[in-house]
C-alpha cells in the first residue's frame, strides 16, 4: 500500500496547475463574528466541476501509462468525482465509464453526462456500484481510478490546502470535511508537514459518523444506513486514507443535520456564494465546536458548490 508525502503533493501540485483554477480564499467579517475565529475559506466550489475532486482527478490521469488512457478509465461515485474523472479524462481523449447511483442528485447526473462519459446507473449500495464497475474493468480493460482509494487522487487533492496554506500560513487549525477522506488525508498530509503545530481537523454529518467511529476505534468502521443531505459524504474510509487521517488528524468532528443547513445558509446569505451541504460540514463544526477554534486563524476547505437548486433544504429550517 503506497502513501503519498507532501513530496507528492508538491509534485501533484505543478502537474496540474496548468489544467486546474488557483481558487480563491474568501474571508466573512460577519463568519468570524458568529464563529469567535478568524475564517479562511478555500473555495474549492469555484474549481472545475465545481469541487476539489477535479485536482485529484487531473492528477490521476495524467500519470497514467500510454496503455491505460488507450483503454480508458472507470469510477464509481455519487457525483463530484464522477464529474471530475469524466471531465479530465474526456478533455485529454481517454474514455470514461462512470458508475453511478440511481439515488445521485440529478444535477450531477447531468453534469457527468455532460462531459461526455459512458454511464452506468446502479441501486444505491456499495456493493452494487463495485460490481457494476467490475463488469466494466472486465469487458473493456478500463483502469479503476478510485475516488479515494488512490495515491494520485490523495496528492491531487492535497493541492487545496497547498494552496491556502501558501496564502495563509498562520493558521492554527484547518478542517475539512470527511467521507472516504482522500480530501482530509491529503490535507492532512499537506498540513502537517507545513506546519508541525497546526490542529488538524475533520467534520462528518452525525447520520455518516463512520469516520468518527474509526478514528475513536482505531478500527475502520463502515457505514450503516447513512441518511444525510451531505450527499458526498457517505462513503466509508479505506486502510491507505485511514492511515493517514489516523497518524495526522487531531480529531473528527460530527454536526447535526440542522447544524449542516444552519451553515450552508450562513454561507448563502452572508458570503453570497453557493456551496453544497457536505461543503457547509466543516463550517458547521466549527460553529458547533466554537471553543476549539475561538480567536484563532482557521483554513477552512469549502469542498464544493454542485446542489439542487430546485430542491433546497433550508426549508427544514423551523
Amino acid at each position: 500500500m503506497f502513501i503519498p508525502g507532501f513530496e507528492e503533493v508538491l509534485a501533484a501540485s505543478g502537474a496540474i496547475s496548468s489544467f486546474i483554477h488557483r481558487t480563491p480564499v474568501l474571508t466573512s467579517r460577519q463568519l468570524n463574528t458568529i464563529s469567535g475565529g478568524r475564517l479562511f475559506f478555500k473555495c474549492e466550489n469555484f474549481q472545475k466541476v465545481g469541487a476539489f475532486k477535479f485536482r485529484g482527478a487531473t492528477n490521476a490521469v495524467i500519470n497514467l501509462t500510454d496503455e491505460q488512457r488507450r483503454r480508458g478509465v472507470v469510477t464509481h461515485s455519487s457525483g463530484n468525482h464522477a464529474a471530475a474523472l469524466a471531465h479530465a479524462a474526456v478533455s485529454r481523449g481517454v474514455k470514461a465509464f462512470i458508475v453511478m447511483p440511481s439515488s445521485a442528485p440529478e444535477v450531477k447526473k447531468r453534469a457527468v453526462a455532460g462531459y461526455g462519459a459512458v454511464i452506468t446507473f446502479c441501486e444505491p449500495t456499495l456493493e452494487a456500484r463495485e460490481a457494476a464497475a467490475a463488469a466494466i474493468i472486465s469487458r473493456e480493460g478500463a483502469t479503476l481510478v478510485h475516488p479515494y482509494d488512490n495515491f494520485f487522487i490523495m496528492a491531487g487533492q492535497g493541492t487545496a490546502a497547498l494552496e491556502l496554506m501558501t496564502e495563509q500560513p498562520a493558521l492554527d487549525a484547518i478542517i475539512a470535511p470527511v467521507g472516504g477522506g482522500g480530501l482530509l488525508s491529503g490535507t492532512a498530509i499537506t498540513a502537517r508537514h507545513l506546519n508541525p503545530g497546526i490542529r488538524i481537523y475533520g467534520a462528518e454529518p452525525l447520520l455518516a459518523d463512520d469516520a468518527s467511529r474509526s478514528f475513536r476505534t482505531g478500527v475502520i468502521q463502515p457505514a450503516v444506513k447513512p441518511a444525510t443531505i451531505a450527499d458526498g459524504l457517505l462513503t466509508s474510509l479505506c486502510e491507505r486514507t485511514f492511515t493517514v487521517i489516523r497518524d495526522n488528524v487531531d480529531d473528527i468532528l460530527t454536526v447535526t443535520e440542522a447544524s449542516i443547513i444552519k451553515a450552508m445558509l450562513l454561507v448563502w446569505e452572508r458570503m453570497k456564494i453557493i456551496i453544497e451541504p457536505s461543503s457547509a460540514v466543516a463550517l458547521a463544526a466549527v460553529l458547533d465546536y466554537k471553543p476549539l477554534f475561538a480567536g484563532k486563524n482557521v483554513g477552512i476547505i469549502i469542498s464544493g458548490g454542485n446542489v439542487d437548486l430546485k430542491s433546497l433544504p433550508f426549508s427544514q429550517l423551523s
